[in-house]
């Protein structure tokens, strides 16, 4: 949106420089994305009038030019030679004194041909206005003689450009940013009046409405006998052209302009280009299949049925909200007019520019929403412009009104508005606010029932309200407070351990998290894990995210492969998230730790032997999760993972998780050069520990005893250490498995298991009696419970 400051100003002339008036406009949500000047920069340019015009003697495309400049002191008239060819006698023309400065050049008296000229006359290139090369810049014939024509021709004037938001859409016409500035800034608004016009004839057009809920409010008038030979005013020309519209003629001037001023586009019909019984009638209604209609800007469109139009008897006449057909446009010669000023639902014009691949200012206003209280006006508006520069005698205006878009009241809770903005701007404030803004409004103990005025498309809940009241108070002028917070440590419980204390564990195990989506394939579901009923959305991103995830598994081996797409040969990950449930119409959310080790078991060096990383890698990483509390590991069969390298981890009586290699069959799927570690775990679980009790340390030196005992190959070690602990001897400080042992001296079907145990009493210092004591006792339990004999 590009206006003129100057235009703006005489609606409301608050006293700002132009930079604090388009900072003003800036911090209250119109930003000012431009300001240029006018013109550029010159000086000693002056109207005057040619009295006199004759050939130069020594060339024929010069003129000898007799100037008035109408200045006190100059007497005779000033002698200048020009070659424009529109020079003549009479023709009041910007004329560049002895001493200017123009943009490029400086003017001073010199000989053309053998005459003296004592200055130039201008074109509107020459000063900078335009490229124009025709000729001079002709003025009207009411043009003072002698003024400065920066002055006559309000070239102090700035331009402002507007970066609206789409929500804005009442400031697309300069009535609407002038109500903003006057209530910015606490000034006046002085808008011009609008007057019905009164008809001269009694003519109408039958206006036939067959889509009422796209078209609410039709308006229009014919207008006969206007001319279309008279030129639009310049002051109308200054400001269209300053708005970045070209002028075409006299009606096509003004409907621009009124929509410029007042935001409401507006079309002009050639009357006689319309068809119908008797006088004629407009119809407004959707396209039919096969119709055309050539627009003004040369298309040939096929009308599609979702596309509303504005016909005749016979035919399409324009795309309605958009653009004109170029049959019943106003071109010269025309003398009868039937003019239009509608509401179209911002539904139904929106997106057709992006379709038809075109816009127009009309398209960029209607899709946005125009004041429907203002389209009638708008018409008696540029009425009113016509009979003054075109006359002619316009007939009543025919309205067809239905079912306009209600305002309704907004309620706006003061105490809410405080809470939003962090001040108090107390009921007379907001009241007075709200006044500036033109709001109605009725007011009940700090509760006000707001209605929005109906250019006001974007006020539909109470935050809009406290967002005008920021607005027009200031941004700047709400204090600024620091937040203030009572300072106090949290309470952690013993038992708790917090998902960022895993965090820590696994980066320092030399694991890097992850981050991914709650929504996997459908294949992770019911191939990877076996959910035969994943929780499925209504509406996926896409086919690859159909379902809920109810493991962390799915989205690690993708990790996986995109980092071995990208060379990584060493990888390990860990993911914290929720997984998804479903048992019958319950549904259930967990969170889960899961973990993928891939690639050797450490990063390549000199100081170790590469080795690829394994179960028991993975289980270490696990225990340090679960420390001091004891892990336990149990054979178990899960669809996801390598049946004889799998573990469900135990601790205490609870499941925590699982473990293992991926199943050789996924790892092919997958394209997996080798072998991945995999585990996850119940976060519940994780999180939970045992309190820590105090226990006596002893003073005494420990005794160390080894046994080795040959067992069936089918014992689990883990009952044997079970089983030696049962015993619950109190001198038994540690026992563990520190070898395995399969071949030469042990029979086939067996296997040797050397256990260490760390005897300590906290009392007195063992002897080896008493050692030897707790060792025949343990291995009389483990041959009569395992069938075990002692390896010789």
């Amino acid at each position: 949106m590009k206006f003129s400051e100057n235009w703006l100003r005489t609606f409301v002339n608050p006293p700002l420089s132009t930079n604090k008036l388009a900072h003003a406009l800036t911090m209250a949500g119109l930003e000012v994305e431009g300001i240029e000047p006018v013109a550029p920069p010159f000086s000693k340019v002056v109207v005057a009038e040619v009295t006199s015009v004759r050939k130069h003697p020594d060339a024929d495309h010069l003129n000898i030019c007799e100037v008035d400049i109408g200045l006190a002191g100059v007497g005779e008239p000033l002698q200048i030679v020009c070659g424009a060819a529109n020079v003549r006698g009479g023709v009041k023309v910007p004329c560049a004194l002895e001493g200017a400065k123009l943009p490029g050049m400086a003017i001073k008296q010199t000989r053309i041909r053998g005459v003296e000229s004592a200055g130039m006359l201008c074109s509107a290139r020459e000063l900078g206005l335009g490229e124009a090369t025709a000729g001079l810049l002709l003025l009207p014939s009411d043009a003072p003689p002698g003024a400065d024509f920066r002055d006559y021709y309000e070239l102090e004037d700035k331009l402002l450009t507007l970066k609206l938001t789409p929500n804005r859409g009442d400031c697309l016409g300069l009535t609407g940013v002038a109500r903003e500035v006057a209530a910015i800034t606490s000034q006046n608004l002085k808008l011009p009046g609008t007057k019905p016009v009164e008809s001269q004839i009694k003519e109408t057009l039958a206006i036939h409405m067959h889509a009422p809920e796209a078209c609410p409010l039709y308006c229009g008038r014919v207008v006969r006998d206007i001319s279309l030979d008279v030129s639009t005013p310049q002051w109308m020309v200054r400001r269209l052209e300053r708005s970045g519209v070209r002028t075409i003629n006299a009606v096509v001037d003004v409907t621009n302009y009124v929509m410029l001023e007042t935001g409401q586009p507006l079309h002009a019909f050639d009357l006689a280009k319309i068809s119908g019984v008797l006088a004629g009638s407009i119809h407004v209604r959707y396209a039919n299949a096969g119709e055309t209609l050539q627009l003004l800007n040369g298309d040939n469109l096929m009308l599609q049925p979702d596309m509303l139009i504005i016909a005749d008897e016979a035919r399409p006449l324009a795309l309605a909200g958009i653009m004109g057909g170029i049959e019943s446009g106003v071109k010269p010669g025309v003398v009868d007019l039937f003019l239009e000023s509608a509401f179209f639902n911002p539904g139904v014009i929106a997106g057709k520019s992006f379709s038809l691949g075109f816009s127009s200012d009309s398209a960029h206003r209607f899709e946005r929403g125009v004041d429907f209280g203002a389209t009638r006006s708008a018409l008696e508006r540029a009425s009113a412009l016509i009979m003054d520069i075109c006359g002619g005698k316009p007939g009543p205006v025919v309205e067809i009104r239905n079912k306009l878009p209600q305002r309704d009241p907004i309620g706006l809770r003061l105490d809410r508005a405080q809470r939003v903005l962090g001040m108090n701007l107390g009921e007379a404030r907001a009241a007075e606010l709200l006044r500036r803004l033109q709001f109605s409004f009725s007011i009940d103990g700090g509760f006000f029932a707001v209605t929005p005025p109906t250019y006001r498309f974007d006020l539909v809940i109470e935050e809009d309200l406290i967002e005008e009241l920021a607005r027009i108070h200031g941004y700047n002028h709400i204090p600024a407070a620091l937040p203030r917070a009572r300072m106090g440590m949290l309470p952690e419980p013993e038992t708790r351990k917090a998902p960022s204390r895993l965090r820590q564990i696994l980066a320092g195990r030399d694991y890097q998290e992850v981050i991914n989506y709650s929504f996997v394939d459908l294949s992770w579901e019911t191939e990877l894990v076996r959910n035969q009923r994943p929780v499925a959305l209504k509406n996926p991103l896409s086919n690859q995210l159909a379902v809920m995830r109810s493991s962390l598994l799915g989205g690690l081996i993708a990790n996986l492969q995109f980092n071995l797409n990208r060379k990584q040969t060493r990888v390990r990950l860990f993911e914290i998230g929720c997984c998804f449930e479903r048992t019958g119409e319950t549904y259930t959310q967990q969170e889960k730790i899961a973990g993928l080790c891939y690639g050797d078991a450490m990063a390549e060096q000199w100081g170790a032997h590469a080795r690829a990383v394994d179960f028991y890698d993975a289980k270490a990483d696990i225990e340090a999760l679960f420390w001091p509390s004891p892990v336990q590991a149990a054979t178990v069969v899960h669809p996801a993972l390598h049946p004889g390298k799998s573990a469900e981890i135990q601790v205490g009586s609870k499941i925590a998780g699982y473990l293992g290699e991926l199943h050789p069959r996924w790892q092919q799927k997958f394209d997996l050069p080798q072998s991945v570690v995999l585990f996850e775990l119940n976060i519940d679980v994780l999180t939970t520990r045992a309190l820590s009790k105090a226990a006596e340390f002893s003073k005494f030196p420990p005794i160390r005893r080894d046994i080795a005992v040959v067992v069936a190959e089918s014992v689990n070690a883990q009952s044997m250490l079970d089983c030696m602990y049962a015993e619950k001897l109190p001198i038994i400080s540690e026992i563990s498995l520190f070898d395995v042992y399969r071949g030469k001296g042990v029979e086939d079907g067996k296997k040797s298991l050397a256990f260490r145990m760390l005897l300590q009493d906290t009392e007195k210092t063992l002897t080896d009696s008493d050692a030897d004591r707790v060792t025949i006792k343990l291995i009389e339990v483990l041959q009569n419970r395992f069938d075990a004999r002692l390896r010789n």
